[in-house]
């Protein structure tokens, strides 16, 4: 946009007229921009966006889908597309997104496959398997995080929230390593959600997840 250089032209003595003959506009239009210098439309985008930024900081793990469900859930009638051009133009990507068109090959596993599609355990407390369901009620979305024995067929642990969030995750993960020795637990993700961000883990990768959200203060 020219206009602002009209301003600092006019601020060194250039006539406003002469700046705006030379810019290709006329002093009609420069003045009623100087009136009101943004649209509707972009002072509600400047709102939107800040909303935005709160709640990607919140939860990095999100992407415009989930993003725009929360401003829905927040009561603003805004559309999916308006919400992917916003994140877009100001780069509010999941932490999880991939490079797509780029010609480059995929990279390794963010963590290996320590099950290998072999769904079964001898004992208890050997493999777990892990997903977030989405879940309408008469006072909105309602997400469950369960963690389930293979051996057993139980739910050792789970966790209810109207977000879903990493956060929904660790608090499902915590309940279900009480009073459990998970030492050699594998715990898998069969479609490794974005708020799980690992396929398999391993004993270690369980109490590493768990305890870098504890140190975030995010853990519950």
């Amino acid at each position: 946009m020219m206009y602002p250089l009209v301003v600092d032209l006019a601020a060194e003595g250039v006539r406003v007229s002469t700046s705006c003959r030379v810019l290709g506009f006329s002093t009609q239009a420069f003045y009623k921009w100087r009136k009101q210098p943004y649209s509707d439309a972009e002072w509600d985008d400047a709102h939107l966006l800040n909303e935005l930024v709160d709640l990607h900081a919140d939860d990095p793990e999100f992407g415009y889908r989930f993003l725009h469900d929360e401003l829905r859930a927040a009561g603003h009638g805004v559309s999916a597309n308006r919400v992917h051009r916003l994140c877009r133009q100001n780069q509010l990507w999941s932490v999880f997104a991939k490079n797509k068109g780029l010609g480059r090959k995929a990279g390794p596993p963010v963590h290996d496959d320590l099950v290998k599609r072999h769904f079964k355990a001898e004992a208890p407390d050997q493999v777990w398997l892990t997903d977030i369901t989405e879940h309408w009620t008469d006072e909105g979305k309602l997400y469950m995080c369960a963690f389930k024995d293979v051996c057993s067929g139980r739910i050792v642990g789970y966790a209810l929230g109207d977000r879903m969030t990493s956060q929904l995750a660790v608090r499902a993960l915590d309940n279900a390593v009480i009073g459990r020795d998970y030492r050699a637990t594998i715990v898998h993700s069969t479609e490794a959600p974005s708020s799980v961000p690992e396929p398999s883990l391993d004993a270690s990768s369980i109490t590493r997840w768990s305890a870098r959200w504890a140190e975030s203060g995010r853990a519950c």
